[in-house]
């Protein structure tokens, strides 16, 4: 039986996570779940994140996944630390849940010059306050500005990044983030989905401003985890596989799954 690496998404953006770390480490097998039947969490409470986010890591685990990042920054933010220290100890001390908010918030410290750092993101990661928190305990030195973007998920997910629609909007968050604070140098795009506009957004941000896509930060922080916990890393299988789960019809997944992986995919209907 197979022990892959399990990633969740509440939708399609964890994709970009997953492409991303299988550039770095094609060897193991993986196993992505999106929840996209009820997609987006977003703009859902901290109970329901939470529900939802346990039901897919608890299916991942029944799939034979020993370690399972949520590939979405809204279950990072708003269940991550309750499965960690409330739910992992009870359903199997020796598995793991890590998120993609750590990472990028280690990251940030040795990139900011001017220690303002903005973050775009949708609206319930942004009123969690979870990147202030993180980057506090990091770089207290670091003052954050977050701005939230409602619109640019359904910009993806409808497949209008490269529209003139979305310019409007990515302009218009912008603004305002720099209106906040012109001091800013370093963006983080807090949202896996976001990506997807880094066209739109590389060309409305200042000049000099450094953008941050989650990806690269999020797989270099797994290779070095692995690196460092040989207990974990001996027990995941090394197939090259990939096999995806969503709990939508599977025809709609595979079409928007090839926008964010560049490759046809055919993915199982599942319920959680």
């Amino acid at each position: 039986m197979s022990s892959p690496i399990g990633i969740f998404d509440s939708g399609y953006g964890g994709l970009t996570v997953l492409r991303t770390i299988r550039q770095l480490m094609p060897q193991y097998d993986y196993l992505y779940l999106g929840d996209n039947a009820r997609t987006p969490y977003g703009t859902r409470s901290f109970d329901v994140v939470y529900e939802f986010t346990l039901q897919a890591v608890r299916r991942l685990f029944q799939e034979g996944c020993p370690l399972v990042i949520l590939g979405c920054n809204t279950a990072s933010a708003k269940a991550l630390r309750t499965i960690q220290q409330n739910d992992l100890p009870q359903i199997d001390p020796s598995l793991r849940v890590l998120g993609v908010i750590r990472p990028t918030a280690e990251c940030i410290g040795q990139i900011s010059q001017t220690r303002h750092v903005g973050v775009f993101a949708t609206p319930g990661t942004i009123r969690s306050h979870t990147y202030d928190l993180e980057i506090a305990k990091l770089h207290p030195d670091i003052k954050v500005t977050g701005i939230a973007c409602p619109m640019w998920v359904p910009l993806v997910e409808n497949n209008e990044a490269h529209g003139p629609g979305a310019d409007y909007f990515v302009e218009q968050r912008i603004n305002e983030m720099f209106t906040a604070d012109s001091l800013i140098d370093s963006v983080i795009l807090g949202c896996t989905h976001y990506p997807l506009l880094l066209d739109k957004i590389n060309h409305y941000i200042p000049a000099g401003v450094k953008v941050i896509s989650q990806g690269e930060y999020v797989a270099h922080s797994l290779q070095d985890y692995l690196n460092r916990h040989e207990d974990m890393r001996s027990r995941l299988s090394l197939g090259g596989t990939l096999r995806l789960f969503t709990t939508e019809q599977a025809e709609q997944f595979n079409g928007n799954a090839s926008i964010f992986l560049d490759h046809c995919v055919e993915a199982t209907r599942i319920t959680l």
